[in-house]
């Protein structure tokens, strides 16, 4: 299972940046990757654990903006359609592996 976090933030304010840049720390620091610009995902074994995200990630939601969290099983994930461009290096070496040894 992959939980999906996307999100819109404002960067008009220094402040706001800098929720921005501590926020993307916190995705990357839990073992989010990019998957687009503003959508980042996870592999979890179940439900239950990616709840344990989702708490680790309420506690860092900027003031501002929205962060929308979606739980889509590997299946689903496996079935998205790339209409333009081409998949990223991590996305061609991790596949649905749950452990990626480097």
């Amino acid at each position: 299972m992959r939980v999906l976090c996307m999100f819109d933030l404002p960067m008009e304010t220094k402040e706001d940046q800098r929720s921005y840049r501590l926020f993307r720390k916190e995705l990357l620091a839990n073992g989010f990757v990019m998957l687009q610009y503003s959508i980042y995902y996870r592999i979890v074994p179940n439900r239950p654990a990616g709840k344990k995200y989702e708490s680790i990630l309420k506690r860092m939601i900027p003031k501002n903006g929205e962060v929308r969290l979606l739980y889509v099983s590997e299946k689903q994930f496996e079935e998205m359609q790339l209409l333009v461009g081409m998949k990223g290096h991590q996305e061609e070496t991790i596949k649905n592996q749950k452990l990626v040894v480097i």
